[in-house]
């Protein structure tokens, strides 16, 4: 069946959510590695057009607002002028026939991002600060983050939760057709551990509850959305001035693959724009069988640390996936099991499990850092987050450097 074009609203409902389709690993639209030189992108866009007749929009067209596919009307190709890699929506037979043209291009498949499943827990009470809060000395940080601009890419936010209230929130929604209101929950949950204060009660659930939040909508109501949607949020918040980006989100990797390539571009610019990536390491392992899964992908590029979860005894969590692959490790561990945070109203809380409640952790603790030293570079941040890790009596491969510390 020829996919859709790129702007057609049935890609979300009939290629990434179909409840018949069992988790499909890709969309059925492909990524052109092109050199990211201007002259070579021109070049791409000509041959693109020219040679195999296609349509294409660039992301150099969206001027005001960030790329959105539902302004691509018939385009079957997206060129992502910042990262070098082009979007294509055609029928098999052609990507065949561009494969064996000798263009050039490396053309990979375009992957389905799904939330890293979270693992509910009984208990949904807080008792004064989370366990989370304790352990990793955010309690008692002189830092909140405040002034720092925190992006956290998921299922949306619910921008009206009462523990918000008089806070800075900046929110776009790259999901066609959804508005950035969380009807999953999870967003909004990895939204209250990075950036959160208190709940009703007054007891601490929240790292950075100074920060500037940035909420991207890249993955649906369902909690599944299509590579290119996490593309575009990176890029977004790299040109917002985003300092930390938080990302608990993923796509399965098999045992000896290799990174994406067009993450690791979206990474790299996002890099040179001052942005700290963190992401989740994934939830496809069973310890306790002695199963592990590799580093899920994107945490599994170079240039994204990658969260492992540990639990309030400082074990890592049975789901917690390890360093498998070459290209894959293991960079720091937060609390990840029995993490109680903001939920949607009416619920307004809730407790779950995963290496996404485990990234957020990082991802606050790297914006009380921002703050602490103000001119500091990623790679700096990145450095005092290693630094100021507490060493753990486990492998590197499950924890890294360690359990992430926030600064004094």
């Amino acid at each position: 069946m020829q996919p859709p074009k790129l702007g057609r609203q049935t890609f979300l409902k009939d290629n990434i959510v179909s409840a018949a389709s069992g988790n499909p690993r890709y969309t059925g639209r492909y990524f052109l590695i092109l050199d990211k030189n201007n002259k070579e992108i021109l070049e791409a866009i000509r041959l693109l057009e020219k040679r195999w007749g296609l349509s294409v929009a660039t992301t150099a067209d969206f001027i005001i607002t960030p790329p959105d596919e539902t302004q691509l009307k018939d385009a079957d190709a997206l060129v992502f002028n910042e990262l070098g890699v082009a979007l294509v929506g055609v029928e098999e037979e052609k990507v065949a026939q561009m494969k064996l043209s000798g263009t050039g291009f490396l053309i990979v498949p375009e992957k389905v991002v799904y939330i890293q499943d979270e693992i509910p827990s009984e208990d949904n009470n807080s008792n004064g600060a989370t366990w989370g809060i304790h352990i990793t000395e955010a309690l008692h940080s002189p830092y909140t983050g405040a002034g720092i601009k925190v992006a956290v890419l998921d299922t949306g936010f619910h921008i009206s939760h009462p523990d918000f209230e008089g806070r800075e929130i900046t929110s776009t929604s790259f999901v066609p057709d959804e508005p950035i209101d969380d009807l999953h929950g999870h967003g909004t949950h990895c939204i209250g551990t990075a950036c959160g204060s208190v709940n009703e009660q007054g007891e601490r659930y929240g790292v950075a509850s100074g920060a500037h939040i940035y909420a991207g909508k890249v993955l649906s109501n369902l909690g599944s959305g299509a590579q290119s949607w996490i593309l575009n949020g990176m890029t977004w918040a790299a040109n917002e001035g985003c300092k930390v980006l938080s990302m608990s989100l993923g796509s399965p990797v098999s045992e000896g693959e290799s990174y994406d390539i067009a993450y690791e571009r979206a990474a790299q610019f996002a890099l040179s724009k001052g942005t700290l990536i963190v992401a989740a390491a994934g939830n496809g392992s069973q310890r306790s069988k002695n199963q592990f899964s590799p580093v899920a992908s994107p945490a599994d590029c170079p240039s994204i640390l990658a969260v492992a979860a540990i639990n309030s005894e400082l074990q890592v969590g049975d789901f917690s996936n390890r360093a498998v692959n070459p290209s894959g490790l293991i960079d720091i561990a937060a609390p990840g099991v029995d993490i109680y945070s903001s939920w949607p109203m009416p619920a307004r809380y809730q407790t779950l499990s995963g290496t996404s409640m485990a990234t957020p952790h990082v991802a606050g603790i790297a914006a009380l850092f921002f703050e602490k030293y103000p001119d500091a570079t990623p790679a700096m941040i990145e450095d005092e987050l290693r630094k100021n890790a507490r060493t753990l009596s486990l492998p590197t491969e499950d924890v890294g450097v360690g359990l992430s510390i926030a600064p004094e």
